[in-house]
């Protein structure tokens, strides 16, 4: 069975790859004007809509509220597996900007495409917060969604738990922007790529995107309660999901 699961990794990590690489050329192209970035980001989404059905992995995507692909929002996700960055090309329509970990940047080509179409954070630099925090608003100002990590990675130890507290930077900005916080439950990617090993187990990849919640008329001192709201929503449809899978 293990060689299975080996050999099945090794081929989804081709397919990974070779469209990638296959695509480079484009996304290089269409990253070199701003104007053309949101061309960079449909390749983003013809990347996942390939790859999954490709390697075998079907998608199952609940939208409890469709979000209006010209408005701005502040997309929040649990995050428990490397599956999960991936998966959002399938899930939102929205032209949106990750807030991702600086690191991603010393990928090679891929993260050349990460830091010329998204933002990163080096969460153990107050100035690189404050920069990513700067630019997110300024994104979703120029009516560009945003799309954030709320645990700040991959941090729980107990799956499907959610790993608390959560970051204020996302629900913060919705704030002062006042745009609405699209809750996103990604229920089963830590079943299809664990975060401690190297293996791809293939499965259908299940997520909810839930209505959202509006900030309209919130100030800094909701940030606490929003950030619960968002928990009880998301954490309540991961519990859900994971006692259903024991009847």
């Amino acid at each position: 069975m293990r060689i299975l699961t080996f050999l099945y990794t090794l081929w989804a990590a081709f397919w990974f790859v070779f469209l990638f690489l296959l695509l480079f050329p484009f996304f290089w192209l269409f990253l070199q004007k701003s104007e053309w970035k949101p061309k960079a980001h449909y390749l983003n989404r013809l990347w996942g809509k390939i790859f999954f059905p490709i390697i075998g992995i079907p998608f199952d995507i609940q939208y409890e509220f469709e979000p209006d692909e010209k408005k701005p929002y502040v997309f929040c996700a649990n995050h428990f597996s490397y599956a999960d960055i991936a998966a959002m090309g399938l899930i939102i329509k929205n032209y949106y900007a990750f807030v991702g970990k600086a690191s991603i940047k010393g990928v090679p080509l891929f993260g050349y495409m990460f830091a010329k179409l998204h933002i990163q954070v080096d969460r153990n630099d107050k100035n690189s917060r404050a920069t990513s925090l700067t630019r997110s608003i300024k994104a979703l100002q120029s009516g560009r969604s945003i799309m954030i990590f709320p645990e700040g990675g991959i941090k729980s130890t107990n799956f499907p738990q959610m790993y608390l507290p959560l970051k204020d930077g996302g629900f913060s900005m919705a704030i002062q922007q006042q745009v609405p916080i699209v809750p996103i439950s990604l229920l089963n990617n830590y079943k299809i790529m664990h975060d401690n090993e190297f293996a791809v187990y293939p499965q259908t990849l299940r997520a909810i995107v839930h209505k959202p919640i509006e900030t309209t008329g919130m100030t800094q001192d909701d940030v606490e309660t929003l950030k619960q709201t968002f928990y009880d929503i998301v954490q309540g449809a991961l519990n859900k999901y994971e006692a259903s899978t024991k009847q």
